[in-house]
């Protein structure tokens, strides 16, 4: 998938932030606002001022819509779900360097909230996906004991975990001493 590096970016984002929901299987990635600091600062995301419990808030809501995307079960449905959520964001496109980063476009407003920031750049990255016929990348793991999401980035849509070093070599292992004991 030959994407720019705002669109790999906001992919890479959208998938990390959805993968911090207790609803993937896991603890609550963003329980506290030191978590929501920490998320911002990996993510690299810009132009944010000071977060407050209500960003909190507001991006455990967002989170939730994303999660919902990714695990519809067709592709009217995660039509119908994104553009739900992005209806509720004021899209600004402009172009923009900074960081270190090449020329690329920025969908919120100039005084977004965290949760609009996200819910637009994210929001257009998956529009993208879906515009180019590409909605099936959007992925949960295959493992029966991870509901982690991803965008299946290979060639010929083939892969079916979230981590190949965790999940798919546990599954593989799994497959092997099964083979082994038949």
């Amino acid at each position: 998938m030959p994407f720019g590096h705002d669109m790999v970016h906001s992919l890479a984002t959208v998938v990390e932030l959805v993968n911090t929901s207790p609803s993937t299987g896991g603890d609550d990635g963003l329980a506290e606002l030191s978590d929501l600091h920490g998320f911002v600062e990996s993510r690299q995301v810009s132009g944010i001022g000071a977060l407050t419990a209500r960003d909190l808030g507001q991006v455990r809501l967002v989170r939730e819509s994303f999660h919902r995307v990714f695990t519809a079960p067709d592709q009217p449905t995660a039509v119908r779900l994104l553009n739900g959520l992005l209806s509720t964001t004021r899209i600004t496109p402009r172009l923009t360097e900074h960081d270190g980063h090449p020329l690329h476009m920025h969908y919120f407003a100039p005084d977004a909230t965290l949760s609009e920031h996200l819910a637009a750049d994210c929001g257009v990255a998956l529009a993208h996906l879906v515009v180019d016929g590409e909605w099936e990348r959007l992925r949960t793991c295959s493992a029966p004991d991870c509901d982690r999401v991803f965008v299946d980035e290979s060639r010929n849509r083939s892969r079916v975990y979230c981590d190949s070093r965790t999940c798919g070599n546990r599954m593989h292992v799994a497959a092997y001493r099964a083979r082994r004991r038949a």
